[in-house]
């Protein structure tokens, strides 16, 4: 499936990048988003990426975003 979003043409120069790469961090942004948001797992993260699992954690490590999710509750029930 291929899904379109209308981007001002001068994004590219000012983000200093061509519209393929452009798209691809905005894929990626949006998946690493959703992965720390804990809507996908770090498996599903990757297959929307098109990349391994390791190369997804190796991505989430360049945008700062830990492997480890937990949400309160479930930190809640490891320390206790």
């Amino acid at each position: 499936m291929e899904v379109t979003v209308q981007v001002p043409e001068s994004s590219f120069s000012a983000l200093r990048t061509t519209p393929e790469k452009f798209a691809r961090e905005m894929k990626l942004a949006a998946v690493v988003k959703w992965y720390e948001l804990g809507k996908v797992s770090q498996s599903k993260g990757a297959e929307i990426c098109g990349v391994s699992r390791a190369e997804f954690l190796r991505i989430l490590g360049d945008y700062k975003v830990s492997v480890i999710q937990y949400d309160e509750e479930s930190l809640d029930r490891e320390l206790t």
